[in-house]
């Protein structure tokens, strides 16, 4: 057990926690052996307009496996995984998730298809630092998407 979880949770600095925390389900704790995530199978994003956000990631080039315009649940492949919608109704808000990052096999290609699109980049690609090649997309609920592609050595 972690000290999340153990006696001494909550004292001191040692925060109590009602549900596990990922020190926490990423051990083994019969054999205290790390479990190691290997891969994202699918990512699940909200929309209050399914019509919109399947238009959306279809035009970019998303394969849509199932659901559609006038589904609650759709789902895209991308490549071994899924890209998830569920439609929300309007009240039901949601803010400040993150962003989801995919790699593309042309970073420069994709851009100039959201422009042509009429759809708004964050800005154009650019190198990045850390070794990839990338630009940023809201889609139409909001979320942040990072099309990129890792640089290859000189």
């Amino acid at each position: 057990m972690c000290l999340h979880h153990s006696d001494l949770a909550g004292v001191g600095d040692i925060p109590k926690y009602p549900f596990p925390v990922a020190c926490c389900l990423m051990r083994d704790h019969e054999t205290n052996r790390r479990l190691d995530i290997e891969s994202i199978s699918a990512v699940t994003l909200t929309t209050h307009d399914m019509a919109r956000s399947v238009d959306f990631y279809t035009s970019l080039g998303f394969e849509l496996l199932d659901g559609g315009v006038d589904a609650a649940f759709s789902s895209f492949t991308i490549g071994d995984g899924y890209l998830n919608l569920i439609a929300r109704p309007s009240d039901n808000q949601w803010s400040g998730w993150g962003r989801l990052i995919f790699h593309v096999s042309d970073v420069d290609a994709l851009y100039h298809k959201a422009v042509e699109l009429g759809l708004l980049p964050e800005a154009p690609p650019r190198d990045a630092e850390w070794g990839e090649r990338y630009f940023h997309l809201a889609d139409p609920s909001g979320h942040q998407l990072s099309f990129a592609r890792l640089l290859t050595p000189r």
